[in-house]
């Protein structure tokens, strides 16, 4: 049997987010080396402040300051720090409650070790040299000695307050492929098409699972499909991504091969996007040492009857 492939993947995006009062408030507060809480209507400090009670779910907007000192309510060690994490030495996930606030606030603690960590210490924040009104301003919390720290009354009105934010959300994973897509891939780098016949139903999947999803079989016969298809269904692109270079627009078709029982998708191209349609016939384009075809064009072909086709729609 072959060797199954894996490869490292990452999914990434940038998350833009506009703020309200209360937390443009909060985060601009940061960057002033100001911590800000919000009075619920029962008279307790949320930190970090929200922009409705949770209780009551009335809007509540009454920023009140609170020390940057506190006290630890429980505690993780994390011996592995992550790519992207406040510290790149090991440290503790604390919840810490600010003098002055009712909740806790989940922030790094940078501790020599988890001995020197336990529920109920006092810490304080250790502000980053650089802060531009983000969560990331508090670099981390440290371990402190003195007693309930005493905010200066901070009103939350500032001089050029923060009113959006952009997180960059990722996720790295290994992704493997397993026995039948493996064999899938490798035959794609051949130039060749393969999918799997169902033994009940009949039907051959391109790309293949490995199990008919309708019979719920194995599937291991395997077949040779296209290289020409049918577009069944599209669409037309008109967004730019990240580090793909092709002009939008363009289109991006389900694409039913020759010989196949179900549609792959792939980009459409030698033709103006305009003129895509379904039914219209496609071969596979491929570039220089390319594993996978580069796009799909016209053959010239006439357009196939939809009957041929409705049923991979």
């Amino acid at each position: 049997m072959p060797e199954v492939l894996k490869a490292p993947l990452v999914v990434e995006f940038p998350f833009t987010r506009s703020l309200g009062p209360v937390q443009s408030a909060f985060l601009t507060g940061l960057r002033e080396r100001v911590v800000l809480g919000v009075r619920t209507t029962d008279g307790r400090t949320l930190v970090p402040p929200v922009e409705y009670d949770p209780v009551t779910a009335d809007e509540i907007h009454d920023l009140v300051e609170v020390a940057p000192t506190g006290t630890v309510t429980t505690w993780a060690w994390n011996h592995e720090p992550r790519r992207g994490q406040p510290l790149d030495t090991p440290f503790a996930w604390v919840l810490v409650r600010l003098d002055g606030a009712d909740t806790a606030l989940l922030h790094a603690l940078d501790a020599p070790g988890p001995d020197a960590v336990r529920t109920g210490m006092r810490v304080r924040v250790r502000w980053a040299p650089e802060r531009s009104g983000a969560i990331t301003d508090i670099a981390c919390f440290e371990p402190y000695d003195g007693g309930p720290g005493e905010p200066a009354g901070h009103d939350g009105r500032f001089e050029n307050p923060v009113t959006g934010i952009v997180a960059a959300a990722r996720l790295d994973y290994v992704y493997s492929p397993g026995r039948a897509q493996t064999a899938y891939i490798e035959n794609l780098a051949e130039r060749r098409t393969v999918g799997e016949r169902c033994p009940s139903c009949r039907k051959v999947y391109v790309p293949p699972r490995g199990a008919c999803p309708t019979c719920g079989l194995a599937t291991s016969e395997q077949v040779e499909v296209g290289p020409r298809g049918t577009v069944t269904t599209y669409c037309i692109v008109n967004i730019k991504a990240k580090n793909l270079d092709i002009d939008v627009p363009y289109v991006y078709a389900h694409i039913a091969l020759d010989g196949a029982g179900l549609a792959l998708h792939g980009r459409i191209g030698g033709i103006p996007y305009d003129e895509v349609r379904m039914g219209l016939r496609v071969e596979p384009v491929w570039t220089e040492g390319g594993r996978h075809p580069d796009h799909y064009r016209p053959t010239g072909e006439p357009d196939a009857d939809y009957e041929t086709y409705k049923e991979m729609l």
